[in-house]
């Protein structure tokens, strides 16, 4: 046994999360179908991430969905076609760490030092805090996830330089 719980162990937790996730969004969100966005999957696209464009290579929109004051934070992130983030590290001193699950699209994501994971509808990625990493879409798909970033204690993101052309090309090959 491990003080530090193993990932298979904390998927209840993420799908549980998930399923609240979305009766928060149902409870205050009503809107018929055609005005569902075109993207971003069940919860939608959300607006600009223009908070955050610096670290992104294309662009992305951002929608809240967890209620302001949940401890565990819900974002759906929306990539345009070949859009992805800059490698970053989500840090911290105890837990920490993100979990993401694909909503809508095909994205990848990549840990360092491993390949990159291509990410479908309902592919679950679960980030440690402190691996460094980034996620974004496909050339020619856009691509929605999840984010939850997991309660911790002493919690910073870093952002790190930007995923080169010839790494993101390196996919396709």
């Amino acid at each position: 046994w491990s003080a530090t719980p193993s990932p298979i162990r904390r998927w209840p937790n993420a799908w549980a999360a998930f399923s609240m996730a979305k009766e928060v969004y149902a409870s205050d969100v009503t809107r018929d179908e055609a005005e569902q966005d075109e993207h971003g999957g069940f919860f939608g696209m959300g607006e600009p991430n223009d908070g955050y464009a610096q670290y992104f290579t294309g662009r992305s929109y951002l929608k809240q969905v967890s209620a302001p004051d949940d401890p565990l934070v819900i974002h759906n992130v929306t990539f345009e076609p070949e859009c992805r983030n800059n490698w970053h590290i989500h840090h911290a001193a105890r837990g920490g760490g993100q979990i993401l699950i694909c909503v809508d699209g095909e994205g990848w994501c990549q840990l360092e030092d491993q390949p990159a994971k291509r990410m479908l509808p309902g592919d679950v990625v679960e980030v440690p805090a402190g691996v460094k990493h980034w996620h974004g879409a496909a050339k020619n798909s856009w691509f929605s996830h999840l984010a939850f970033m997991l309660p911790g204690e002493g919690m910073s993101n870093e952002w790190l330089e930007p995923v080169t052309d010839a790494e993101y090309d390196a996919l396709m090959a």
